[in-house]
């Protein structure tokens, strides 16, 4: 299945710690390439910090199908926050096995450190990844290596064992000494990278989770990491931009279906109510929804007084539909208890 060439493939984050993993490889003569794996929940491309210090081609393949099921059910669950690291580092690792044999590579390489992260990076968990995925014999975790059980490409003898490293535990002094022995002087912070260990966001993710319980579309996923999100119905959406750039973003991810709130004649925020469901635009639902929406919006528009009223227009399908007229803002901490 797999040939005795001296090529990798390198689960690649941008990250430290995934540099140092390619360039220890590099150092015996190892031909790498770099898979960027792409999630809702992670940049479109990695940190530009390691094209300084790599040459190495890179591989972008999108998750966001998988890891729409990955976030409905999880065989391994969740972290502290809503992460399903487990489940997310073996869809990974499967996705490097299926390039590794059309890339006719030897062995799949991952800058992971035993101990780094509580949930997928204990030894227990490091082995159940690597089994999971069918490719475990094949992956090799150089900056650990030495703490983890011997792999394929050491024990055929394409890897020096004795070369590689037993680092362990959250500190990264081990890594910054060995960037500063190969002159790696630029780096990102040791960021998890992943939105979803964020609690904020995490719980945007859960509550959207709980209204959309067939999953989610990346338009979906885009819309919860901007603005101001309220949760005002078990059924609904809404979102507030904080200023010009957000109302733009707003606009570019709305659909025919959504309501767009903006102020007649004050300065104040583009907002989007998006309901999942079949209400009709007269249910009495919604006109309760739509009024409660109003109220919100008045509070974030420029005005002189609190106490001033405000006209907004509401937009659908990029057609105004209504009018409300001579809307109060709401008292400020009911705005409060409904801020996810």
């Amino acid at each position: 299945m797999v040939t005795k060439e001296k090529k990798a493939i390198a689960l690649y984050s941008g990250g430290l710690d995934s540099i140092l993993a390619i360039k220890l490889i590099q150092e015996q003569g190892i031909e790498v390439v770099g898979l960027y794996i792409r999630t809702p929940f992670l940049n479109n491309k990695p940190d530009y910090y390691g094209e300084e210090y790599l040459n190495i081609p890179l591989i972008y393949v999108d998750l966001n199908k998988e890891y729409q099921e990955i976030m409905v059910t999880p065989k391994y669950g969740f972290g502290k926050n809503k992460n399903p690291c487990i489940d997310c580092r073996i869809s990974m690792f499967k996705k490097a096995g299926e390039i590794m044999i059309k890339e006719r590579a030897s062995f799949i390489i991952s800058g992971e450190v035993l101990g780094q992260r509580p949930m997928s990076q204990c030894k227990k968990n490091l082995i159940l990844i690597s089994e999971e995925s069918g490719f475990g014999k094949f992956i090799l975790r150089p900056l650990s290596a030495l703490l983890l059980p011997e792999t394929e490409p050491e024990k055929c003898g394409l890897i020096d064992r004795s070369k590689l490293l037993d680092i362990q535990g959250r500190s990264r002094k081990r890594q910054m000494e060995l960037a500063k022995q190969w002159k790696i002087n630029r780096y990102p912070s040791p960021a998890g990278g992943c939105k979803l260990t964020e609690p904020g966001f995490a719980h945007r993710v859960k509550d959207l989770l709980s209204k959309k319980k067939d999953g989610f579309s990346e338009r979906d996923i885009e819309l919860l990491k901007i603005g101001r999100h309220f949760n005002i119905d078990k059924n609904v959406i809404f979102v507030v931009s904080r200023n010009e750039k957000e109302n733009k973003k707003l606009l570019s991810l709305s659909i025919p279906e959504d309501y767009i709130f903006s102020p007649s004649f004050h300065k104040g925020p583009v907002s989007l109510l998006r309901i999942y469901n079949d209400l009709l635009d007269n249910h009495p639902e919604v006109e309760e929804l739509l009024k409660l929406t109003g109220r919100i919006i008045a509070r974030y528009c420029d005005k002189e007084d609190i106490a001033e009223l405000i006209d907004i227009n509401i937009w659908r399908d990029n057609r105004i539909i209504r009018k409300m007229t001579q809307v109060p803002s709401l008292p400020e901490d009911i705005i409060k208890s409904y801020i996810i």
